[in-house]
């Protein structure tokens, strides 16, 4: 390929300039919408109350961002009525600091159960529901010891199908926000190509990937660098390898803004590709075009596994998940979490819906050898899919 125009590191830093500060964050608006949206599931599910620790969803549904910690700090969400966020008494003033939506704050004391305190509010509550719903990124601690106190006074489920349910379909401001999170890193991608040179480290790369994200003013989350016989492994090796001319590379890398991811894929050449390397990578790329067509809307998410698949199975590859070929599923939802609903895969039959957001990335692995993957995110409009960002052109020209 013609070799794109090389420009150090250290020179596409000083180019980058914060563009997350620009960028508004989700409004009280939108965060009590979200919140009523779930407390309508709730009641017509007979939930009375789905507790919230410290995960992705507390943040989705209160703005509250906190820490993983051995002491119970969450949120409970009655089926009618405002939040009541649990806090150790000494956290209280910081708490208070970071609640958008108004709602009491009870407190524990460090020789106190923080659990028995949840458990007694919980079944307190004036809510309509016999059934108390725990948000899946509780961790069993929790959820056991709050389960024990509830005894025979309340129902136990889990509420994963019920935030699923707001959380997979993005409003016009999550969209937004993700694309200014996809066109920052896309930018990102670009100058790892430019700066690419003989000798260069994996370590090098994912150094200046991070230092990037940050300069761009995101909040980076994870970058990888794969040369040669490692791009063949989906989650890269645990070394790393110093490019060569004739190299297969692959870059993944993701960050986000406002707690909402980028990630994207791009593998390529260093130098003139094979005739091999061009078949592989071709081949990759039509599988990613078959998954965008087959995303339509009312489809089921696995048929735009099934596309891709056939693509590569239909080539002599697999089948199913059998090396050489598609280890993987072929794409995954996307938003406050790297990876979260919707996924593309096999089994899961629900229908595409105007909001979706999830990745088209259904990798050719051939392990010994080397992988191509491919990964663009797509949403999902009124009209059909969307990618956030121009996928490759060609192995000659990754960037469209």
């Amino acid at each position: 390929m013609s070799a794109p125009e090389y420009k150090s590191y250290e020179q596409s830093l000083l180019e980058f300039e914060n563009i997350a500060a620009a960028i508004p964050p989700i409004s009280a608006e939108e965060l009590n919408a979200r919140i009523a949206k779930l407390q309508g599931l709730m009641r017509a599910q007979g939930v009375k109350a789905v507790y919230l620790d410290t995960s992705t969803s507390l943040t989705y549904f209160t703005a509250i961002t906190l820490g993983a910690s051995e002491r119970l700090h969450g949120a409970i969400i009655p089926s009618s009525g405002a939040p009541i966020y649990i806090s150790p008494a000494f956290e209280e003033p910081k708490t208070e600091t970071l609640i958008t939506i108004p709602g009491e704050i009870a407190v524990w004391e460090e020789h106190e159960d923080p659990a028995l305190l949840v458990a007694d509010l919980i079944c307190g509550l004036s809510a309509e529901g016999d059934t108390l719903a725990f948000d899946p990124a509780t961790p069993f601690v929790f959820s056991s010891a709050i389960t024990g106190h509830i005894g025979s006074r309340l129902k136990v489920t889990g509420a994963k199908e019920m935030i699923a349910e707001c959380r997979q379909i993005k409003s016009a401001t999550e969209i937004a926000i993700i694309q200014a999170a996809m066109t920052a890193s896309l930018r990102v991608h670009k100058a790892v190509w430019q700066g690419l040179q003989e000798g260069v480290s994996t370590t090098q790369v994912t150094d200046f990937i991070a230092a990037a994200h940050q300069k761009l003013g995101m909040h980076h989350i994870f970058a990888a660098a794969q040369f040669g016989e490692a791009t063949a492994y989906p989650h890269g090796v645990p070394y790393a390898q110093t490019l060569k001319t004739g190299d297969m590379v692959l870059i993944d890398l993701g960050a986000h803004i406002h707690r909402y991811c980028s990630d994207i894929t791009r593998t390529y050449v260093f130098g003139k590709p094979t005739d091999r390397q061009r078949e592989l990578w071709s081949l990759e790329h039509k599988a990613h075009r078959a998954a965008f067509d087959a995303a339509t809307l009312g489809a089921p998410c696995e048929d735009v596994d099934f596309a891709a698949r056939k693509v590569l199975t239909d080539a002599g590859y697999g089948p199913d998940y059998k090396v050489p070929g598609l280890p993987h599923r072929t794409g995954h939802g996307l938003g406050m979490d790297m990876h979260e609903d919707p996924y593309i895969v096999r089994g899961n039959k629900k229908p595409l819906e105007p909001g979706m957001v999830f990745s088209d990335e259904p990798m050719l692995a051939l392990y010994g050898e080397c992988g191509v993957r491919l990964e663009d995110i797509i949403y999902m409009s009124e009209s059909g899919p969307v990618f956030f960002t121009e996928p490759a052109e060609s192995i000659d020209k990754p960037f469209g």
